[in-house]
């Protein structure tokens, strides 16, 4: 049998490129929440003791974008001085100016639309080029490759133990790592775990392995997915005291592979974080992940890969790919015209179909985008097997 390993990794909340995320689409939220029209694209840099916020946004909205970032800084947990960051005393500095007229161009009236396509999906076009891809596989429940699947448990977990006081001298950065066995295509265990989390001096090591062994891993990671000779790194270095941006700078989009599929198939390179909408980078992203999700729901492919790519200012996708990996049920060509007629992937029929439009962005802006069952994302429903299964008839 053919056998490989392959490992995913998360990160936590407190983590500094995912705080950097979590800001960036806090404030995407604040100004869709007073006007859902509102074209941003914000990014977050985090340093000691500096919260910097620059990007382009057009909106009727009014947001108070320091508070905005405090707030955050302060849910995430770091609150006070000793862990390295405190929400309240950090520097804030903003630079936003707006949407290049430009880019306007094309968002706002479409090449189609100048062409006198009078179809209302065809108005708004992409706000930029690019590849976006969507996958989905049946290989749990999620969806979603497993080794990425175990290390956001993982670190969703670490996070858990820390708020609720499971655990005490656990602080808010972490990161966890998981590599999975395979055997012809499919998981049979786990061979290694990592699990790194910043903690009060006064811990040991022997202690904070204890405390991750049995609040962390133990409740997450089934028994049974163990393979013999299971290797587990807790803070491999020995001490992680000094965490957070006070120990490594934080920018926004810097972990696309964890919000994605755990390096499981291409990326394009866009960020989703502190984005609107009208970008493909994220709209897209989404549908061919709500597409990849519904294809495989109806049981016409085990796992299938899908790739778009857009032209700024168009409105239609100027490509658009399917692979099943040779485990389709149906001719593949017909599996691609079905899905092409089922779904639009037009930027406003994205956007309309997903109901985008609303301040849900920075609940997910850690632990993943993609195959949540913490959350209600319209990009995880399985409504559309019905209509797949149809349109092949």
């Amino acid at each position: 049998m053919k056998t490989w390993l392959f490992t995913s990794e998360s990160v936590t909340e407190g983590h500094p490129d995912k705080m950097a995320d979590q800001i960036s689409d806090a404030i995407l939220d604040a100004m869709l929440t007073q006007d859902e029209n509102s074209r941003v694209a914000v990014e977050t840099l985090l340093a000691t003791g500096v919260a910097v916020v620059a990007g382009e946004v057009s909106t009727k909205a009014y947001v108070d974008i320091p508070r905005v970032v405090r707030d955050t800084i302060l849910d995430i947990g770091y609150n006070r001085a000793k862990f390295g960051f405190d929400g309240e005393t950090c520097a804030v500095l903003t630079s936003i100016d707006e949407q290049s007229p430009d880019i306007a161009l094309g968002v706002d009236r479409s090449y189609e639309a100048k062409k006198n396509d009078v179809d209302r999906y065809a108005l708004i076009g992409a706000g930029d080029q690019g590849m976006m891809f969507g996958y989905a596989t049946n290989e749990t429940p999620e969806m979603m490759p497993l080794p990425i699947v175990l290390a956001h448990r993982l670190a969703r977990r670490l996070s858990q133990v820390r708020r609720d006081g499971t655990v005490q001298g656990f602080r808010p950065d972490g990161k966890t790592q998981v590599t999975v066995k395979y055997q012809d295509g499919k998981p049979v265990g786990v061979t290694a775990i990592v699990v790194s989390t910043q903690h009060d001096p006064d811990l040991t090591s022997h202690e904070i392995e204890r405390l991750v062994v049995d609040n962390v891993v133990a409740p997450v990671i089934e028994h049974d997915l163990l393979l013999e000779g299971v290797e587990i790194f807790v803070n491999p270095t020995g001490r992680f005291v000094k965490g957070g941006p006070s120990a490594d700078t934080g920018l926004t989009g810097r972990k696309i592979i964890v919000d994605t599929y755990g390096g499981w198939i291409p990326h394009g390179g866009g960020a989703f974080s502190g984005k609107d909408p009208t970008k493909v980078d994220r709209s897209a992203h989404y549908m061919a992940r709500y597409t990849a999700k519904n294809i495989v729901a109806a049981g016409l492919a085990e796992r299938v890969t899908l790739q778009l790519a857009y032209a700024i200012g168009v409105a239609k996708p100027v490509s658009f790919m399917i692979d099943a990996h040779d485990t389709e049920k149906v001719d593949l060509e017909k599996l691609r015209k079905a899905v092409l007629k089922v779904f639009d992937f037009r930027p406003a029929a994205i956007i309309d179909r997903l109901n985008l439009r609303r301040p849900i962005y920075r609940q997910i802006a850690a632990f993943g985008h993609f195959g949540r069952i913490d959350v209600d994302l319209p990009w995880e429903e399985t409504d559309a097997v019905d209509q797949l299964k149809k349109a092949l008839d």
